[in-house]
């Protein structure tokens, strides 16, 4: 074969340097170089519990992915308004996220009269990180052994039992407004600053009974204070085999479930490209054996959706909260 001449090495050359100059380049286009600095992780809830457990290691996780640290940044209280602020002043490339639940996304906005922001133009839907269905629960000796128990009482004591929740409009609040309408009876509502207090008072009998999530009650019903009626689900939760769902407790059926989902949330606007990368390692590392240990103990379920799936889900679990809020008249200035 004959050897080609001078010019057609040259240019032989010059079109190989030309191809690998690409290559960073191609690299970028399906790989965003992000981060570039820490990344940090805004929650609206205090050190411990399920929420904050869950960020926690999927920080970890990420900051070995990324190699940049991801911190956890607890800001708590304020209905979530704190944590939110925060990050509406900070980084809008992504590299500050915000964690919220399903009452941020798509239940304040029927209930506040004033929001301090804006679903839509505010936040860019990510990735939902879990679901979990809510525990009917009671103290060790209550006298109620399932929920129809409950609801036979309250039918014949109207207004005289309580039940408690740490503020308007979350998902043990907007939970017993359907569950008030689709059993006909009326239970008084108390708030409690902190979860703590509030199941330790179920625990003591000062309530007659809550709702709440299998991580925060968790610990009280193992140590044997609390005892769990039934789970406010379409089926029983495969940490809790033994523990019947409502329907199957005497209480009502489909519709009524009650739910509360994490989420993390970009700033609007972010490239969709880096947006895409956050979910796809997020994915990647709740898959993990030992994040899926942990969703077990709490009782949580994985909620894998695309970002459009996700944006989609958003408006779904809105509407069914306007229902609710509008039926129950829940209103907040």
């Amino acid at each position: 074969m004959k050897a080609p001449s001078t010019t057609r090495r040259v240019a032989l050359i010059a079109a190989a340097a030309a191809g690998l100059s690409l290559l960073p380049q191609l690299a970028s286009a399906a790989e965003p170089q992000w981060p570039t600095k820490n990344v940090r992780l805004i929650l609206p809830y205090p050190v411990g519990g399920g929420p904050d457990g869950v960020a926690r290691i999927l920080a970890d996780k990420l900051s070995r992915k990324w190699g940049k640290p991801v911190v956890v940044e607890n800001r708590p209280g304020g209905n979530g308004f704190i944590a939110i602020d925060a990050f509406k002043r900070g980084a809008t490339d992504g590299h500050d996220l915000l964690q919220l639940d399903s009452v941020h996304l798509a239940a304040y906005p029927y209930m506040f009269k004033k929001l301090p922001y804006d679903v839509e133009k505010d936040f860019e839907a990510i990735v939902p990180l879990f679901r979990t269905y809510l525990f009917f629960t009671v103290a060790q000796n209550s006298k109620y052994k399932k929920v129809s128990d409950i609801i036979a009482d309250a039918k014949a004591n109207p207004g005289k039992l309580n039940y408690g929740s740490w503020s308007i409009g979350n998902p043990v609040h907007l939970g017993m407004e359907e569950f008030q309408s689709l059993t006909g009876t009326k239970v008084e509502h108390v708030l409690f600053k902190e979860t703590n207090m509030l199941y330790t008072s179920v625990a003591t009998e000062e309530l007659a009974f809550s709702i709440g999530s299998a991580g925060t009650v968790g610990p009280l019903q193992r140590a044997g204070k609390l005892r769990l009626l039934a789970v406010a689900g379409p089926k029983r939760v495969a940490s809790y085999p033994d523990v019947p769902t409502v329907a199957e407790s005497g209480g009502p059926g489909a519709p009524f479930e009650v739910s509360g989902w994490n989420a993390i949330v970009g700033p609007k606007g972010m490239a969709p490209e880096i947006a895409d990368k956050i979910r796809n390692d997020v994915v990647e590392a709740l898959a993990g054996n030992d994040v899926k240990e942990k969703f077990l103990s709490f009782g949580y379920e994985p909620l894998t959706l695309e970002r459009k799936q996700f944006a989609s889900f958003v408006q779904s679990e809105a509407k069914r909260h306007a229902a609710i809020i509008k039926r129950a008249k829940i209103e907040i200035e």
